[in-house]
């Protein structure tokens, strides 16, 4: 360390000008010739000859310092005119003692982290402690033409900050991202020379009255460039049955724009389609596009890879997990055969029919190959079905409320699988104003076919309404084949027997007064449908037939057999996506017996929620001199409902028709007419309903307004 000081009487060496402000304040014998001092450099501390060593503290160099020294200090030499100078020390000044050492200076340095970040406040920030916002607009030109901008919108930056930003810096960077998109959106339809550039302009200067900075408009420009269109489709696979298998499911074609969601859903299709057509093991490679923009127009050499596997057909059913069904029971759920060529579809039937029976946690159907060769060249492909047990017991409940029935509320409990495989026992509680009962049930599920039911049901209850009051007591078993959610058919059936005794009021117009009365029943009831209808619990388009055949004996003191019929109709018209024209016609007949000597449980009778809405439950038909309903042979309605849904919700005005009577056959005379409107609230088991209707033509006793609210729609 070298101090450099002028030489005694030696004059100012002409040196470079330096400049005003650089002298101001400076010593005037900064101009002298700078020589070395020896006695000056002996004076200070010596340096360490480590650089990396700490350096010594105060007192250390108090220590080793001399307690004073005179240091002979050469006259200085005369100052500049114009310059301001320091006051040199005289020859012979002493520089006294070292000052002692400031304790504070030996404390240890501050944590880093113990520092205060807040940046201090200057006279431009803002006295409200919260910086200003900027607001900008948006204009997007050129994406509009290439049909982008409902895509852009959903994906761009700008338009997710809502027209706000921090600082102009915050939407420059918000414009570049949505730059890189726009680009990104031009490519995937084909416009790979596209570019997009963005600006920034100002709307307004300063504040505006109301205080808001001024906005700024981003106008980003995005320009497709050229289309790109394949020139030529190369489909590397092995051979297939048919030959053309791969390339015809490939919807592709020389001349399409090379258009990404164009290109990627073919590839999909093929994935799709082969495992349907007897390739369960299809892979799809990474296709290959060479892209080519010198010529007239730009175009790209599209190839894929196909690994396609082996053409296979159905072979066995192997089973792994908890053995909730045995292989015998696991195939009557296969709607194929061994030896069929193998279609993915089926497999996804079949895993969707083992869900539907509510007694796996999960359940897992693969294709497995085996190396078995069919003698038409096929592999035989086994199905392995992972099955992992769920519960079985379940407890339900449903309830409704209409006028004249009052509240009904039904509970059950049911073991699906109490007697394996899917031998259910199911017993139920009725508690309503106007209905009481028990019933215990038992029933077999795909009872040595899929979707085949067997059940037998043992029952007791009374009902007590205006037309009757009956103590009954049934047993009766059920064969049947019905749609599922899973397989809605379009033909199915039921069949059974029926024995029921019943101790019921009846109104014996003889004797002119109500009296009880015994009956016997014995029953074969019998029903088809032909469903064309979209939809199982909530159709919107197609139509349903319904014909229910009933022979039956009477047994009142002499056997009256009888044949009790009932034939219904309803079809859906979707007017568009969110309204649906809904209409239904049912008639019934009685034959071979009279109306008196029929229970009056087994009598038709109209009026109610699921009849004609708007009058009371059973009371549409003859009445006794008492003014109650006694039913009758025969029985016509109609329904007609405009069903206008907006999301989960819906609301349907509606209008029936109809009327009960003594006659054998319905004579559509004296037609009672109702009217109304529902609410809907569509949920994943079926639409909740609220009707509310009111009788056009009542007749004295028929009340002003009927409610009723059930689940499912009213047909």
């Amino acid at each position: 360390m070298h101090a450099q000081l002028a030489k005694p009487g030696t004059a100012p060496a002409q040196g470079p000008s330096v400049p005003q402000d650089q002298r101001d304040g400076t010593a005037a014998q900064d101009n002298a010739p700078i020589v070395p001092d020896a006695q000056f450099d002996a004076a200070l501390p010596p340096l360490s000859g480590n650089i990396n060593a700490p350096l010594e503290s105060m007192a250390t160099m108090e220590k080793n310092q001399p307690r004073a020294q005179t240091i002979p200090v050469p006259q200085a030499a005369p100052p500049l005119p114009s310059a301001q100078t320091a006051q040199p020390l005289a020859t012979g000044d002493t520089i006294g003692p070292i000052a002692p050492e400031d304790p504070q200076l030996a404390q240890p340095l501050t944590p880093l982290a113990s520092f205060d970040t807040t940046p201090l406040e200057t006279a431009t920030d803002p006295k409200s402690g919260r910086a200003p916002e900027i607001r900008y607009d948006i204009d997007i030109r050129g994406l509009a033409e290439l049909k982008l901008d409902d895509e852009f919108k959903g994906l761009s930056a700008l338009r997710e900050g809502k027209g706000k930003a921090a600082n102009a810096t915050q939407v420059a960077a918000r414009a570049r991202e949505d730059e890189q998109l726009a680009i990104r959106l031009m490519k995937s339809l084909g416009y790979y020379d596209a570019t997009a550039i963005s600006t920034l302009q100002r709307e307004g200067v300063g504040e505006d009255a109301s205080g808001e900075a001024g906005r700024l408009k981003v106008v980003l420009t995005a320009t497709p460039g050229r289309l790109y269109r394949l020139s030529s489709l190369t489909v590397k696979a092995d051979p297939t049955t048919p030959a053309d298998l791969v390339r015809k499911n490939l919807p592709l074609k020389v001349g399409d724009p090379i258009e990404a969601a164009r290109i990627q859903g073919a590839e999909a299709n093929v994935s799709l389609v082969l495992p349907q057509r007897g390739y369960p093991f299809v892979k799809v490679g990474d296709r290959d596009i060479l892209l080519e923009d010198q010529g007239p127009e730009p175009v790209g050499a599209y190839t894929l890879p196909v690994d396609t596997g082996p053409r296979s057909a159905f072979g066995k059913l192997t089973t792994t997990g908890d053995a909730v069904f045995d292989l015998d029971h696991l195939n009557v759920f296969p709607r194929f055969d061994e030896g069929q060529l193998y279609d993915s579809r089926l497999t996804d039937d079949l895993r969707n029919a083992l869900v539907a029976t509510g007694l796996f946690n999960g359940i897992a159907v693969e294709p497995k190959r085996t190396g078995r060769l069919n003698p038409d060249g096929t592999e035989a492909i086994d199905l392995q079905v992972t099955q992992t047990k769920g519960p079985s017991r379940t407890l339900s409940g449903e309830g409704g409320y209409s006028t004249g029935q009052g509240v009904r509320l039904q509970g059950s409990f049911t073991n699906r699988n109490a007697f394996k495989p899917e031998g259910a026992l199911i017993a139920s509680v009725i508690a309503g104003t106007q209905e009481q009962g028990l019933s215990g049930t038992f029933r077999r599920s795909n009872a040595g076919r899929r979707d085949r039911t067997f059940q037998v049901i043992a029952s007791a209850s009374h009902q007590n309404y205006d037309a009757f009051d009956a103590f009954i007591g049934t047993v009766a078993f059920r064969w049947s084949y019905d749609s599922t959610p899973i397989w809605q058919k379009k033909f199915t059936y039921a069949f059974g027997g029926e024995l029921t005794g019943t101790n019921e009021s009846v109104y014996d117009f003889a004797r002119g007064e109500r009296v009880r009365g015994t009956y016997g029943i014995a029953a074969i009831p019998g029903q088809v449908v032909f469903d064309q209808s979209n939809d199982l619990l909530n159709p919107t388009r197609g139509y349903r037939l319904k014909l229910n055949l009933s022979p039956e004996t009477s047994v009142r003191g002499a056997v009256r057999p009888y044949a009790r019929t009932m034939i219904e109709g309803t079809f859906y018209y979707p007017f568009n996506d969110s309204l649906v024209i809904a209409g239904r016609a049912r008639a019934g007949a009685i034959f071979g017996i009279e109306r008196d000597d029929l229970a009056p449980s087994r009598r038709y009778y109209g009026g109610g929620g699921g009849s004609v809405r708007g009058y009371g439950f059973q009371r549409l038909g003859p009445f006794d001199p008492q003014g109650n309903p006694v039913g009758g042979r025969s029985l016509n309605e109609f329904a007609l409902e405009a069903r206008y849904r907006f999301g989960n919700f819906g609301i349907v005005p509606f209008v029936d028709a109809g009327n009960s009577y003594e006659s054998t056959l319905p004579t559509g005379k004296d037609l009672r007419f109702g009217a109304g409107i529902g609410g809907r609230f569509y949920t994943n088991f079926g639409p909740l309903r609220v009707d509310v209707a009111t009788p056009l033509n009542p007749r004295p006793g028929d009340g002003k307004v009927a409610l009723y609210i059930s689940i499912g729609q009213a047909f």
